[in-house]
Protein backbone atom coordinates (compact mmCIF):
# COMPACT_ATOMS: atom_id res chain seq x y z
CA UNK A 1 0.00 0.00 0.00
CA UNK A 2 1.13 3.13 -1.06
CA UNK A 3 0.68 6.69 0.72
CA UNK A 4 -1.94 7.80 -1.15
CA UNK A 5 -3.99 4.74 -0.40
CA UNK A 6 -3.66 5.10 3.09
CA UNK A 7 -4.85 8.40 2.97
CA UNK A 8 -7.83 7.73 1.18
CA UNK A 9 -8.59 4.46 3.64
CA UNK A 10 -8.10 6.48 6.58
CA UNK A 11 -10.31 8.94 5.26
CA UNK A 12 -13.39 6.60 4.07
CA UNK A 13 -13.43 5.62 7.66
CA UNK A 14 -12.66 8.49 8.96
CA UNK A 15 -16.69 9.32 9.86
CA UNK A 16 -18.93 8.03 11.69
CA UNK A 17 -21.59 6.51 9.92
CA UNK A 18 -18.69 5.07 7.54
CA UNK A 19 -16.85 3.64 10.20
CA UNK A 20 -19.89 2.30 11.36
CA UNK A 21 -21.20 0.35 8.72
CA UNK A 22 -17.38 -1.04 8.41
CA UNK A 23 -17.55 -2.48 11.71
CA UNK A 24 -20.52 -4.28 11.19
CA UNK A 25 -19.37 -5.63 8.12
CA UNK A 26 -16.31 -6.83 9.65
CA UNK A 27 -18.69 -8.11 12.53
CA UNK A 28 -20.70 -9.89 10.26
CA UNK A 29 -17.73 -11.78 8.21
CA UNK A 30 -17.74 -13.99 6.19
CA UNK A 31 -21.18 -12.81 5.51
CA UNK A 32 -22.59 -10.48 3.57
CA UNK A 33 -25.13 -7.86 4.06
CA UNK A 34 -27.67 -6.66 1.93
CA UNK A 35 -28.16 -2.62 1.28
CA UNK A 36 -31.57 -2.91 3.31
CA UNK A 37 -30.07 -4.37 5.98
CA UNK A 38 -27.72 -2.35 6.85
CA UNK A 39 -29.89 0.10 6.82
CA UNK A 40 -32.11 -1.37 9.65
CA UNK A 41 -29.06 -2.03 11.83
CA UNK A 42 -27.73 1.38 11.51
CA UNK A 43 -30.70 3.79 11.38
CA UNK A 44 -29.37 5.06 8.07
CA UNK A 45 -31.73 6.22 5.27
CA UNK A 46 -30.69 4.11 2.10
CA UNK A 47 -30.18 6.87 -0.13
CA UNK A 48 -27.19 8.22 2.67
CA UNK A 49 -25.66 4.75 3.03
CA UNK A 50 -25.54 4.76 -0.63
CA UNK A 51 -23.33 7.46 -0.63
CA UNK A 52 -21.47 5.88 2.67
CA UNK A 53 -20.78 2.92 0.92
CA UNK A 54 -19.59 4.17 -2.66
CA UNK A 55 -16.94 5.83 -0.41
CA UNK A 56 -15.96 2.65 1.27
CA UNK A 57 -16.04 0.62 -2.09
CA UNK A 58 -13.83 3.65 -4.21
CA UNK A 59 -11.68 3.32 -1.23
CA UNK A 60 -11.65 -0.57 -1.28
CA UNK A 61 -12.39 -1.14 2.34
CA UNK A 62 -15.42 -3.38 1.31
CA UNK A 63 -17.09 -5.23 -1.90
CA UNK A 64 -20.06 -5.69 -3.29
CA UNK A 65 -21.64 -8.47 -4.78
CA UNK A 66 -25.52 -8.87 -6.89
CA UNK A 67 -27.85 -11.39 -5.16
CA UNK A 68 -30.99 -11.51 -7.46
CA UNK A 69 -32.32 -7.87 -6.75
CA UNK A 70 -30.26 -7.28 -3.60
CA UNK A 71 -26.58 -5.51 -3.28
CA UNK A 72 -24.80 -7.04 -0.95
CA UNK A 73 -21.52 -5.67 0.95
CA UNK A 74 -18.53 -7.26 2.67
CA UNK A 75 -15.60 -5.68 4.43
CA UNK A 76 -12.24 -6.37 2.62
CA UNK A 77 -10.43 -8.09 5.43
CA UNK A 78 -7.19 -8.17 2.93
CA UNK A 79 -7.47 -4.30 2.26
CA UNK A 80 -7.08 -3.25 5.76
CA UNK A 81 -4.64 -5.48 7.04
CA UNK A 82 -2.91 -3.81 3.87
CA UNK A 83 -3.54 -0.77 5.79
CA UNK A 84 -2.61 -1.50 9.36
CA UNK A 85 0.76 -3.17 7.77
CA UNK A 86 1.51 0.30 6.20
CA UNK A 87 0.72 1.77 9.14
CA UNK A 88 2.83 -0.40 11.79
CA UNK A 89 6.09 -0.82 9.22
CA UNK A 90 7.91 1.42 10.57
CA UNK A 91 6.94 0.68 14.23
CA UNK A 92 9.74 1.57 16.53
CA UNK A 93 11.99 2.30 13.97
CA UNK A 94 13.48 -1.34 13.68
CA UNK A 95 13.18 -1.45 17.74
CA UNK A 96 10.55 -4.51 17.89
CA UNK A 97 10.94 -5.07 21.86
CA UNK A 98 9.20 -1.33 21.73
CA UNK A 99 6.71 -2.61 20.18
CA UNK A 100 5.32 -5.38 22.08
CA UNK A 101 2.09 -4.30 22.90
CA UNK A 102 1.26 -3.31 19.11
CA UNK A 103 2.38 -7.02 18.07
CA UNK A 104 0.33 -8.83 20.46
CA UNK A 105 -2.65 -7.73 18.48
CA UNK A 106 -1.68 -9.29 15.70
CA UNK A 107 -2.56 -13.47 15.72
CA UNK A 108 0.43 -15.51 15.63
CA UNK A 109 2.43 -12.29 16.55
CA UNK A 110 2.81 -12.33 20.43
CA UNK A 111 6.52 -12.94 20.10
CA UNK A 112 8.29 -9.37 18.93
CA UNK A 113 11.28 -11.57 19.32
CA UNK A 114 10.48 -13.58 16.06
CA UNK A 115 10.46 -10.38 14.23
CA UNK A 116 14.36 -10.38 14.12
CA UNK A 117 14.85 -13.12 12.27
Amino acid sequence: MNQQHAIESLAALAHESRLAVYRLLVREQPDTLAVGEISRRLGIVASTLSGHLGVLKRAGLVASSRHQREIHYAARLESIAALVRFLLEDCCDGRVENCKAILSLIPGRDDPQRSRA
